[in-house]
């Protein structure tokens, strides 16, 4: 069953390559949707594809690359759209 994941991850997250790892880790993974970062220093992450697979990228996210320091993910879950047709950095 598809499904979409929103998530907003906390931390020491901008600048330290996260969104280019993520990115890597969801095309590695199959997932279609983008990574951005945000004003307040966050990172926004929206993904679609099977549950199980969307379970692996939300475990990556909570860890992040090396340089990273996560203190807190954020997620949410909907119903996919199928609108996503890859993985992308969004400015």
């Amino acid at each position: 069953m598809q499904r979409r994941l929103h998530l907003t991850i906390r931390g020491l997250v901008q600048g330290v390559a996260f969104r280019w790892s993520a990115e890597r880790a969801a095309r590695r993974l199959g997932l279609c949707g983008w990574v951005r970062n945000r004003p307040d220093g966050s990172v926004e992450v929206l993904a679609e594809g099977p549950e199980p697979v969307l379970q692996e990228l939300l475990a990556w996210c909570r860890e992040g690359p090396p340089g990273a320091r996560v203190s807190g993910v954020a997620e949410k879950w909907l119903e996919a759209t199928g609108e996503l047709t890859r993985f992308e950095i969004r400015h």
